[in-house]
């Protein structure tokens, strides 16, 4: 009930509106005294929401005394406010003023339903492109969306992270003092058409962040390193053994002396490195 009720004020309808056509929906036809009876609220106002929904065209009123009023079958009720949002779409699409350019900024999205419900959309829109580099949870979360955008002829490169697959050899950058990272989460990107991406971490608790932002350099610094995470796999894939009997534990020192702290680099010095292993599955 509470999501039917929720749906029906997403159309338009007020709280009160709503429970009232809920309520004729259940008993067929009523009074405007029986409704308020049922629902516990003021005659008045009851009676204010059944002028508005006749007049609409959403509830009849039958003749008699006291009237009373019957709403609309579901697929009747359904056929009238689809077209009526239609016909409302098609005029803001046509009418709305269009500006002058608006330069790139960068916003922050909170919360999963808000975070998916806007890279949903995104996906939905992509023309040409979509780029994506995820954890296998979160890429079947979207594999609706990501097949459809490849019906429509959108080219997609993909990368997983996940699974029973090992994970990439990469060192994580550790921090520098101060408050420690939160950990449990998986970090996600999507550059879609080259033009707007979304870079984000969903945690284990069901919270996630992301950013969003049309910014050219942000989807550049995307791109580049997809491209050069793609570039390294296909070569570690293509030299395989060849890869670790010229480089061996120099392979791993090229990633650690970056990304490593002073001191633990000076420890290290000596040690033998593990050696690399798969790279991000394809």
């Amino acid at each position: 009930m509470e999501q039917l009720l929720l749906h029906l004020r997403n159309l338009g309808f007020t709280e009160m509106e709503s429970k009232i056509m809920v309520e004729l929906a259940t008993k067929g036809e009523a009074s405007g005294y029986e409704v308020a009876k049922q629902l516990g609220v003021s005659r008045s106002n009851v009676y204010a929401a059944l002028q508005r929904l006749t007049q609409q065209g959403y509830v009849r009123c039958g003749e008699g005394e006291p009237a009373r009023y019957s709403v609309l079958d579901p697929e009747e009720l359904a056929t009238m406010i689809s077209g009526r949002v239609q016909a409302s779409l098609a005029f803001v699409e046509s009418e709305m003023p269009r500006g002058g350019p608006v330069s790139p900024s960068f916003y922050n999205i909170e919360g999963d339903r808000n975070m998916l419900g806007a890279l949903i959309r995104q996906l939905n829109l992509a023309e040409k492109e979509i780029v994506v580099d995820v954890w296998r949870e979160e890429a079947s979360l979207l594999r609706n969306e990501l097949e459809q955008a490849e019906l429509r002829g959108v080219k997609l490169l993909w990368a997983f992270d996940g699974g029973n697959e090992a994970a990439a050899p990469y060192p994580v950058w550790p921090p520098l003092g101060g408050k420690p990272r939160r950990s449990g989460g998986r970090k996600f990107s999507f550059v879609i058409d080259r033009s707007w991406c979304m870079l984000g971490m969903r945690y284990e608790d069901g919270t996630a962040q992301a950013v969003v932002t049309e910014h050219e350099v942000l989807v550049g610094l995307l791109l580049n390193h997809f491209s050069q995470e793609m570039v390294l796999f296909e070569l570690e894939e293509d030299m395989g053994a060849e890869l670790n009997r010229r480089y061996g534990e120099r392979y791993s020192r090229i990633y650690s002396k970056y990304v490593m702290h002073d001191k633990d680099t000076d420890a290290n010095k000596d040690t033998n490195a593990e050696e690399p292993g798969n790279v991000r599955e394809e």
